[in-house]
């Protein structure tokens, strides 16, 4: 008895001869179906519209490094002309107006968190100044805030110097020191963090949510068994994953230029030195480049909750040895040559830093583009690997 025949096998796209505008076409109207998709999702336009708007302006704005209001006391033994002159000169923002209190009182005052800083002005200080005598000024620092109170001494002991100074000068002597150094910051002349943070923020919400995007539309299709529809469709792998890589990328890409210029420039006042179309363009690279890395990701988990535990320690080594937070110069030099191979992060934060804070031009920020274009290509082919075989199942 013969055996049945066996059944026709039906060709997939990717043996249909297919011209480039056949492709075109495809992945246009693929992408249509992501945003359509990406807008269904009103929890995730909002998560966006969050991560773009207040947080850039919470981030940067609440947490100030620079010393502000910095309350000191002080202990005035000398009751100079000079010594008062110090104190009146301990003016906002930097510090709060200076209490005067008593020797009894430091700890006392320090202990209950009702002082940063206690300067304590010696007997016949102002005396001991115009006789040019040594003498000594003792500054207490509550240590606990480490960070206001480094800067906020290097504040004061520059505050006193200057009063010091003054009135040196007022007595008509020259000035003690022979070398009048003068320091200018340039593109952040009032040094004030909120510009920096702003704009490292936007950097750091492109990588974050282009890579959840991107993952979770893959995951939600799989999840939900809408994915194996697009196998009986006249597409192949590489139209689908970039039409998913375009979409969301486009979200991302709106979203950040419009949080720059919108909350970073008009809400927060950082000026934008360079060429917002430059920008644009390597900010596009970039979220191609980190969608590829979410298509990767979500071949590599089968559900929501697996994505999000293996996304989070990626995003995390990713933001932090990316030099957005801290500088790659302080990092072991085995880490920076690790970090600027595997991940195009620390390529984009210096493109984008040159870019936005210095005014660089194509010819000062082609390197940075160059290594998102070949890293990005190596996450491409092994995204597009794993897409095959996980989704098409060749």
């Amino acid at each position: 008895m013969s055996s049945p025949a066996a059944p026709p096998t039906v060709k997939l796209a990717e043996a249909k001869t297919m011209t480039l505008r056949d492709h075109v076409i495809n992945i246009l109207r693929l992408v249509v179906k992501e945003l359509r998709s990406i807008r269904a999702d009103p929890t995730m336009l909002v998560l966006v519209a969050y991560a773009f708007s207040i947080s850039v302006n919470t981030v940067a704005t609440g947490a100030v490094t620079e010393a502000t209001n910095l309350s000191v006391g002080v202990v005035d033994e000398d009751g100079s002309e000079l010594s008062r002159q110090i104190a009146a000169g301990l003016t906002p923002p930097t510090f709060q107006p200076a209490v005067q209190i008593t020797a009894r009182d430091i700890d006392a005052k320090m202990d209950k968190g009702e002082l940063l800083l206690v300067v304590e002005i010696p007997p016949n200080f102002q005396a001991n100044i115009i006789a040019e005598r040594k003498t000594e000024v003792q500054i207490n620092v509550d240590a606990t805030a480490v960070a206001q109170a480094g800067n906020g001494a290097n504040y004061l002991k520059t505050a006193i110097a200057n009063e010091v100074q003054n009135f040196i000068t007022g007595l008509g002597r020259p000035p003690v020191n022979p070398v009048n150094l003068v320091v200018r910051a340039r593109f952040n002349p009032n040094l004030k963090t909120a510009w920096f943070s702003a704009m490292t923020q936007v950097i750091n919400q492109i990588t974050l949510l282009t890579v959840i995007l991107t993952g979770a539309a893959l995951i939600r299709e799989r999840e939900q068994g809408t994915v194996e529809h697009l196998l009986v469709m006249p597409v192949v792998p590489a139209e689908i994953m970039l039409a998913k890589m375009l979409a969301n990328g486009l979200v991302i890409l709106v979203a950040a230029m419009l949080s720059l210029q919108f909350v970073v420039h008009l809400w927060i006042g950082a000026p934008i030195n360079g060429s917002i179309f430059l920008f644009l363009l390597g900010t596009a690279l970039y979220a191609l480049v980190v969608a590829a890395l979410g298509i990767l990701l979500g071949t590599l988990a089968t559900t929501m909750g697996q994505f999000g535990l293996l996304a989070m320690p990626v995003l995390m080594v990713t933001q932090l040895l990316s030099g957005s937070s801290t500088p790659m110069e302080s990092m072991p030099v085995w880490l920076q040559y690790t970090m600027r191979i595997i991940s195009p992060t620390p390529h984009f934060v210096s493109f984008a830093q040159a870019v936005l804070f210095r005014g660089a031009d194509l010819t000062l920020v082609w390197r940075p583009l160059l290594a998102m274009l070949v890293i990005g290509s190596v996450y491409f082919a092994f995204a597009m690997s794993r897409f095959r075989r996980v989704i098409f199942g060749g």
